[in-house]
Formats: structure tokens, sequence, C-alpha cells
């Protein structure tokens, strides 16, 4: 579900706030990670903001947000969700041929 409220509070250095909107009574929990903005995501309070919310229980409210955005309409992608070049992982994994193998107690290779 989509709507449009206020921050009522946020809580910078846990990284959550609430949003009052009329279709979610009591507020709708947000976490930062919701917050659809590229850099330091953090919402302020009396902020006007558009959300996406689900009903479920979390720290107290009926109601957590999915997405929250500024303005009215929704980003596509948040900004740093795009692949980075700072991280590469990798993984090869190559098994022995089990022709090769000896029996148990051979020394090894």
């Amino acid at each position: 579900m989509t709507g449009e409220g206020t921050v009522r509070e946020w809580h910078p250095d846990d990284g959550w706030g609430v949003i009052d909107s009329a279709m979610t009574p009591g507020g709708c929990w947000a976490h930062f990670g919701s917050v659809l903005t590229g850099g330091y995501r953090a919402l302020s309070p009396g902020q006007v903001v558009s959300f996406e919310f689900e009903a479920g229980w979390q720290d107290g409210f009926d109601y957590r947000a999915v997405a929250v955005w500024s303005g009215d309409e929704r980003p596509a992608v948040r900004a740093d969700d795009a692949p980075s070049g700072a991280y590469h992982s990798s993984l090869h994994i190559e098994f022995d041929d089990p022709a090769d193998a000896e029996g148990p107690g051979s020394p090894p290779r």
C-alpha cells in the first residue's frame, strides 16, 4: 500500500523513525534501509514523505515502511543500489579427478 505522511520522529544514531498518516493509525515504523535516496539515508521530523508500507508488527507498531521517498514519484532504484567497483569477489573450485586418486594412506602430492 502507498500513502503520504509526516515523519513524527527520527533516531539518526539508531537509523529508524516513525511516519504518521491516516492510513497507518498509531504510526508506521521506518528503517534507514527503506529510504530511497543516495548518500546518507535519513529523514527529518516534520518532513512530508511518500511511502509504501505493509501491515506487520515492528517494534510496537502495526505497520512498517518498505520504501520511503520525498516527492510524488517513487524513484525506480535507490542511487546506491547499483553495483560498485569498490568491491569484487570471486570463487574458483577445482575438484580432483577421482581416477587420479590413490587409496587411503597415500602420501600427499
